[in-house]
């Protein structure tokens, strides 16, 4: 085998390694909770580590009801900036565990290009 050449067994094994890596970082990702809040609290928002909506907590001392209308505007900016904060901390899930498998991807054959092609 000349130096350039490709080891095929030795790239399917890293492939392999790879994509049981991925399952399991998917896995991990469906299963972990995030949280996000906003208002002090007033509104927190639950996420899995993919993004998906859980929980939606509103306090109840949020609820202004000499005013409804504007109570009404006031939790649905809090809903927003609260689930806005829980994916953002699923998207730093997201990186923690799916970057290292991605820089693998693109960092172990040379920098994306398969050795000996």
């Amino acid at each position: 085998m000349n130096p350039g050449d490709v080891n095929l067994q030795q790239l399917l094994e890293q492939a392999q390694l790879m994509q049981q890596q991925l399952v399991t970082a998917q896995q991990e990702l469906s299963d972990a909770e995030v949280d996000g809040t906003a208002g002090g609290g007033l509104v927190r928002a639950t996420v899995n580590g993919s993004g998906e909506l859980l929980e939606l907590e509103i306090s109840p001392v949020a609820i202004d009801t000499s005013d409804p209308e504007e109570t009404a505007q006031t939790i649905a900016d809090l809903v927003l900036a609260a689930v806005r904060d829980a994916v953002r901390a699923a998207a730093e899930l997201q990186q923690e565990k799916l970057g290292p498998l991605a820089q693998g991807l693109g960092g172990g054959f040379g920098g994306g290009q398969l050795p000996g092609f």
